[in-house]
């Protein structure tokens, strides 16, 4: 019988054992995407740096003349008069996004659990496709619908609001009667609620696709797991599709929330400026920073050129924050690791 040979390994601590490297050849198709890919990143990255580099280079003269904690903290807009900061026009442009926000929401969850466990064939793709239309739809069409349709309406239920609901704050309209059986309009007209209402409807669109995409994608194997244990089709939504979609809900409502931080048009066509901080929504009046810059762009000097692009870059800041922070949300909810683990 032969006897058994042993390989030579090396001695003990010896570092002759190295790795093969395996060399990886790209074919030119690919090389072509990849440089592609990198320099569209790439640009895109250097247009959102040159963009603020232009805020901020344009706005140093307004912000250093009155400096950065008055420039955050005062309501009045006279750069005139050297006397402006971004205080009530901030608050109202959030304000405004929080109503859109809460209208918007139960819409957009709504719709698209319809979409994707309800509706099927025809009405499926009917739907689908509105939703996309939506998208499609200028600002300046929502806001004048919102001008010429929606504040007519509204105003009824503002003013309902404010009767049985006025004991809360932010349904409290200052010079309102109650008693009256004839309200003045005009106390409930061009208002926080009407244009966060209007921008929902903006914003819908947006959150429904990326909802719509998320829900769509938790695993088969656990629908059926869940019918198969005796759930409901609202159990197996509950306990299967929305703890899935959770990551694309959020990330949906902080992508709808930047579109309703930076609307311009349908804001201006629809509120009665006012730079005061003020948090009653049903009541007239109200400002956002984009609408304040459409509003005072025509009529500015250098200096107030200088004090829009600052409220501009504040803007600019919170709106890249809120994006870059639901763009990392919905890149981590794609794989579904959070549902499967």
């Amino acid at each position: 019988m032969s006897s058994t040979v042993l390989p030579d390994y090396p001695e003990a601590g010896a570092e002759d054992a190295q790795a093969r490297p395996i060399p990886v050849i790209h074919a030119p198709t690919d090389r072509i995407f990849r440089e592609i890919s990198r320099g569209s990143g790439t640009f895109v990255l250097a247009i959102m740096v040159l963009v603020g580099l232009f805020l901020t280079i344009n706005a140093i003269d307004a912000i250093s003349s009155v400096g950065v904690i008055d420039f955050v903290t005062t309501e009045e807009w006279a750069p005139e008069t050297n006397n402006f900061g971004i205080a009530a026009v901030l608050t109202g442009t959030v304000m405004i996004a929080v109503v859109a926000l809460i209208v918007s929401i139960p819409l957009s969850i709504g719709a698209s659990l319809f979409i994707t466990e309800v509706a099927t064939g025809r009405v499926k793709r009917v739907m689908t496709s509105v939703i996309d239309l939506m998208a499609a739809v200028p600002s300046l069409v929502f806001g004048l619908w919102g001008l010429a349709w929606l504040q007519n309406h509204m105003v009824p239920f503002a003013y309902w609001l404010s009767t049985y609901f006025g004991w809360i704050p932010f349904f409290k309209v200052d010079g309102a009667d109650p008693s009256n059986p004839l309200p003045d309009p005009a106390l409930y007209t061009s208002s926080t609620f009407i244009a966060g209402i209007v921008v929902a409807m903006m914003i819908v669109p947006i959150q429904t696709s990326i909802m719509v995409e998320s829900f769509s994608r938790a695993p088969q194997g656990e629908r059926e797991g869940a019918y198969a244990l005796g759930a409901t089709k609202w159990g197996m939504i509950r306990s299967v599709v929305l703890p899935f979609g959770k990551g694309g809900m959020i990330g949906g409502v902080m992508l709808g929330l930047g579109r309703a931080l930076g609307e311009t048009i349908a804001i201006y066509l629809i509120i009665s400026p006012l730079y005061e901080i003020r948090f009653n929504i049903l009541e007239n009046g109200s400002n956002s920073v984009a609408a304040m810059i459409a509003l005072r762009y025509g009529e500015a000097n250098s200096f107030s050129m200088s004090a829009l692009m600052a409220a501009g870059l504040a803007l600019f800041l919170l709106t890249m924050a809120i994006n870059f922070t639901a763009s990392t949300i919905i890149a981590r909810s794609r794989s579904g690791a959070d549902s499967e683990g």
